[in-house]
This record gives structure tokens, C-alpha cells and sequence, in this order.
């Protein structure tokens, strides 16, 4: 997550002679980031046919990539699977959302990730509003992804002019950067929120966008600057409709639609029921964060004309919340914790679901985890949203907690 810039200004990991940070002072991150003390850097296999490997190998080995929001939780995925395809991956990031962990049991990729691959990942903890720290990330960059966002909708609610400054602002300084530096791409993190309420069907990209929320209304604003940069720059860019994410080392409170899983899974832990926002008759579609990766991958490799148009991505099937609560349930060997009924939140949408016929015919993408499959995964994996086993890893050392929103 990326929000305003921390007090101090950027930091990077490891500085090369010359580097200067405020006050005159050399850039550093102190204490340093440490790797996780329980474990070593081993990220779960991600599920590529062979040709989506070969594409993958041909685009990014030994290739430069940007990657803002890179300690969040899609991030934390997509910047394993770039290290996994040696990559060169440059993280710019605030530390704003926490460490990229679900709680404070989860292990932290990022520090992982610098301690397993040095040579190949370099992280500047900064904002994406600090234009010095994106011309710095972005040189020689041939693909972007930017992830950075606040996604909370409450905490879009309460602040809607940070949403707007992060989501919108942030998004004009990512692609300014990315086409000064002669970037050939720029992927976004978009979000299926810009349909609003679009009722019970397969919302397709050509519906008229209704954003309901700060929120949605600001990342549908960071829409129309990849376009426009796509168009007046001829910076290729693509923005990507994530409909509800879900997976391991989601962080609880994230305030996403799809950290409903993550919810849900925490309270199931603390012998606690499921609580949900509603009749739970609302539906959503539910995409496992490995399935989010390997579109995001194939927008950054494409040989598809990419004109700064919108895709979603998701599965195209409809899960009633009270369904998903069950699932997770019967998963936890917990079936006897019924869920609680609250009151619904202002801004909720009643349904959401993708249709991802232009995903396929654009990108070549389908998602293929099950969402059963993906809930049993999340609910047993013993790195993060871990319950059933119990077997929790010893905390990773974070850093910059006064940096945090």
C-alpha cells in the first residue's frame, strides 16, 4: 500500500555512492529490514501452463520492472512471481498498509524477498507522491505495474481527499514517470468498483461506469489517466478490473470486498462466528490472488495492442456471502460457527460479478482455481491466514511502524 509520503522523505534499501536522503544524509532504512526468523523465502507454486512460462521467461528474465504497492497484499504475490522469473524488480512502497502480511502472525514477504534475491530486488520506501523516488524507480524500466492505492472503503469515507490525492494524483505521477523514462507499459491495479450496483448479471466493460464510493470513484479517476497517457503519450497501459481478490496473507481490515475472506478466516480462529454486512444475499466474484498474478503477468507480456482500455478481471461466477461464510467454515472444521447478521455499510454494492470474455480474447486468461479449492488452500496455508493446523510462524521483524496510516 502506498499512501502520502512518511516523515523523512524516501529511503532505499541499499545506497550506491552518491545517494543522498534528507538532510543530506545517506538514503537508508533504519533498523534495515531483516529477513523472517522462521522461515526461508519459499513462495507457493503458482500454476502456469508451458506456454504461459515461456511467454513469461521471454518477457521478464533479466528484466527491469517496477512494481508500486509491492509490500501489499497482490504485490507481495506478483513480486514473488517476478523474482521466481528473475526479474529485476525495483518496489516502491510507504509501508502505509502494513508490511505485507495479513497480521501480525503472517511472515513478511518483502524483507523475504531482499534477504532471498539482493541482486534482484531493491525497495524504496517511499510514496508515490514523491516524484525524486518514482524518476529514481523508474530508469530503465521496460514494464510497470502499479499496485499502490488506498483501497479501503471506509477509509475513503472518511478521508475522500487522500483517496483522491493516492489513487488519482498517485496515478498521474506513476505514468508521468514511467513515460519520461521510456517505459513500453503500464499496468494498473483498477477496480470492479467503478460499475456500482450493477444487478445480478455478468457487468461487462462496456457498462457505463457508476462508482458509488470515494473510493471507486478514485481509482475509475486513475482509469482515465492510463488511458489518457495511452493516448496523448503513447504510453501503452492497461487497467485491470479486479473483482474480489482473496488468498493468503490477506491482511484483516484491509477494507477491500475481498478481504471478507480474510475476515471471516480471523474470526473463525478466534472461535468467533463469521459477521457479515447485511442479509448475505449479496454476491460477489471471488478471484484466488495466484489467478490475479497470472493476468497481471500476461498484460505486462501481451503482444496485444494495449490502448489504456479497461478489462476485468475475475471468474464470472456469483458467491452469496452467506455461501462463502459456510464454505469457509466446512473448510475450518468450525461448521457449528453460524454467521452474525449486522447492518449494511453505506457504500456496499448488492452484487458484483465479471464478464471476462474480453480477458480471454485480449490476454488469454481464465482464472482456474476453484473457489473452494482457494478457500481450503487459504484456510490451511501455514504462512499466513493459517487456522486449521495452528502451525503459525514466528512474527517477521517489521519495520517503520510510526509510518503506517
Amino acid at each position: 500500500m502506498d499512501h502520502t509520503p512518511p516523515d523523512g522523505g524516501m529511503f532505499l534499501r541499499r545506497p550506491a555512492t552518491g545517494d543522498i536522503g534528507p538532510g543530506g544524509a545517506p538514503s537508508r532504512l533504519d533498523p534495515p529490514l531483516r529477513a523472517p526468523i522462521a522461515r526461508r523465502y519459499n513462495p507457493q507454486p503458482m500454476r502456469w501452463s508451458p506456454e504461459q512460462l515461456e511467454q513469461f521467461r521471454a518477457a521478464y528474465e533479466g528484466k527491469r520492472v517496477c512494481l508500486t504497492g509491492g509490500a501489499g497484499f497482490i504485490g507481495g504475490h506478483l513480486a514473488e512471481a517476478l523474482v521466481e522469473l528473475d526479474a529485476q524488480v525495483v518496489i516502491v512502497d510507504d509501508l502505509s498498509g502494513g508490511a505485507a502480511g495479513a497480521d501480525d502472525d503472517a511472515p513478511d514477504v518483502l524483507s523475504a524477498l531482499l534477504e532471498a534475491a539482493p541482486d534482484q530486488v531493491r525497495f524504496l520506501h517511499a510514496s508515490i507522491l514523491d516524484t525524486h523516488a518514482l524518476d529514481d524507480a523508474m530508469e530503465r524500466v521496460r514494464v510497470v505495474f502499479h499496485l499502490a492505492a488506498i483501497s479501503s472503503l471506509p477509509e475513503s469515507m472518511r478521508d475522500p481527499d487522500r483517496a483522491f490525492r493516492v489513487n488519482d494524483r498517485g496515478t498521474f505521477e506513476v505514468c508521468s514517470a514511467a513515460q519520461v523514462a521510456g517505459a513500453r507499459r503500464i499496468i494498473y491495479a483498477a477496480s470492479s468498483s467503478a460499475y456500482g450496483d450493477a444487478g445480478d448479471i455478468a457487468v461487462p466493460e462496456s457498462r457505463a461506469p457508476a462508482p458509488l464510493s470515494p473510493y471507486a470513484a478514485s481509482k475509475l479517476a486513475g482509469e482515465h489517466v492510463v488511458s489518457a497517457w495511452a493516448r496523448s503519450f503513447g504510453l501503452p497501459g492497461l487497467s485491470m478490473r479486479l473483482f474480489n481478490v482473496y488468498g493468503p496473507r490477506q491482511r484483516v481490515g484491509a477494507g477491500d470486498e475481498g478481504a471478507v475472506v480474510a475476515a471471516f478466516i480471523e474470526r473463525l480462529r478466534r472461535n468467533q462466528p463469521p459477521e457479515i454486512f447485511g442479509d448475505g444475499l449479496q454476491t460477489r466474484d471471488f478471484i484466488h490472488v495466484h489467478d490475479v498474478v497470472t493476468a497481471m503477468l500476461l498484460a505486462g507480456s501481451t503482444h496485444a495492442e494495449l490502448r489504456g482500455q479497461a478489462v476485468n478481471i475475475g471468474t464470472g461466477r456469483a458467491t452469496t456471502i452467506n455461501d462463502l461464510a459456510h464454505q469457509i467454515a466446512e473448510a475450518a472444521e468450525r461448521p457449528e460457527l453460524r454467521a452474525r447478521l449486522l447492518p449494511a455499510r453505506d457504500g456496499d454494492l448488492l452484487h458484483s460479478r465479471a464478464d471476462v470474455s474480453l480477458a480471454r480474447s485480449l490476454l488469454g486468461f481464465e482464472a482456474t482455481i476453484p473457489l473452494a479449492e482457494g478457500l481450503r488452500a487459504t484456510v490451511e496455508d501455514p504462512l499466513g491466514n493459517a487456522l486449521r493446523t495452528g502451525a503459525f510462524p514466528e512474527a517477521a521483524v517489521r519495520t517503520h511502524a510510526s509510518a503506517r496510516a
